[in-house]
């Protein structure tokens, strides 16, 4: 156990740096679901919104340090691949 003043707050802040972290992949992961609904569904139109309300939150995730740079942009680039290549309705 921490014994110093400043150890202590490392803890506190590690603690609320996981929380908000989590919450934050979690949100991202929500969003990519939503691309990965509306593709297996066969909208195209629907897909595509929800690809560009995704990619910013990638992004975002990139800048907060909770997903690497690399990573984003491949899942980025898998999921408008498979959007690019839906049949539109109708």
């Amino acid at each position: 156990m921490a014994h110093h003043k400043s150890a202590k707050k490392r803890i506190r802040q590690t603690v609320r740096r996981t929380e908000v972290n989590g919450a934050r992949v979690s949100r991202i992961r929500t969003f990519v679901k939503k691309v990965e609904l509306a593709i297996a569904s066969g909208d195209a139109a629907a897909a595509k919104s929800a690809l560009s309300a995704a990619e910013p939150q990638m992004m975002k995730g990139v800048q907060a340090g909770v997903l690497h740079k690399n990573t984003a942009s491949r899942k980025v680039s898998r999921l408008a691949a498979r959007v690019k290549d839906m049949k539109p309705l109708g």
